[in-house]
């Protein structure tokens, strides 16, 4: 555990009124508690995301616990992407993968760090809930744990981001219904069109997403597609034991 880190979880933390200028479901959602961590991922207590998403909170260390789900279509390996809602209080109107939220401290289910298992359960909630997924169509132990990243985005002036973030992986044939206040788009993606939505200057890119693609993602990608049966479909559990997910990668 980190001096700062230590440091953070005990200082007087900034907290903002919401009450007027933001959407009133978005802020009502602020009021969850996500999971403090220190920079190896242990857990030290628990913050609404309102105060973990204040950047001057963040420039003090203050550190919490997410993931990033990529869903891909078993038939064709296309990517599943979301752009988030104008409605969103942090980076609103980007693209990004097919969920990013957390696991919550409100829910004992997700707070089981065995297996990832709180994360993988955050993931069922989420998909569900910002893409009107049902939970039987992406079950908890089809979700491909690879690695843990650690970042720091400034999202405006105001807000941020700063998590060790768990990346899914999942294949699964999903039925989409959007929930509009919190995503305005989605769309399926092969690698090529993704590389070109990147190249689009007219695209704007969640930063995690952005991290994820440059160093992980397509390289990823290309071995999920390798290992598709000659009659068959891609599957995310076999890329099992691919990468060494026991530690934490600190990204810049």
């Amino acid at each position: 555990m980190t001096f700062r880190a230590v440091e953070a979880s005990r200082a007087i933390l900034k907290s903002i009124d919401l009450s007027a200028g933001y959407d009133a479901e978005q802020t009502r959602l602020m009021d969850e508690r996500c999971i403090l961590v220190d920079e190896e991922d242990n857990a030290l207590g628990a913050a609404d995301k309102k105060t973990c998403h204040l950047m001057e909170n963040i420039n003090k260390g203050l550190l919490h616990r997410a993931f990033s789900a990529f869903v891909f279509r078993p038939s064709d390996g296309k990517l599943l992407l979301q752009r988030r809602a104008t409605e969103k209080i942090t980076f609103p109107d980007m693209w990004t993968n097919t969920c990013c939220s957390h696991p919550l401290d409100d829910f004992e289910e997700e707070k089981i760090e065995k297996d990832q298992l709180g994360v993988r359960v955050a993931a069922s909630r989420k998909l569900e809930h910002e893409l009107g997924i049902p939970r039987s169509q992406t079950p908890v132990g089809e979700f491909q744990y690879l690695t843990r990243i650690h970042y720091l985005a400034p999202s405006n002036g105001l807000w941020g981001e700063h998590e060790v973030d768990y990346i899914l992986f999942l294949t699964a044939d999903v039925t989409v219904t959007p929930n509009v206040n919190e995503i305005r788009d989605y769309k399926y993606v092969d690698k090529a069109e993704l590389q070109a939505m990147f190249e689009d200057p007219a695209n704007s890119f969640t930063p995690w997403f952005k991290l994820i693609a440059r160093d992980f993602l397509f390289a990823w990608w290309d071995e999920l597609l390798a290992r598709k049966p000659a009659e068959g479909k891609i599957y995310a559990k076999s890329l099992a034991g691919l990468v060494d997910g026991s530690k934490v990668v600190k990204m810049a």
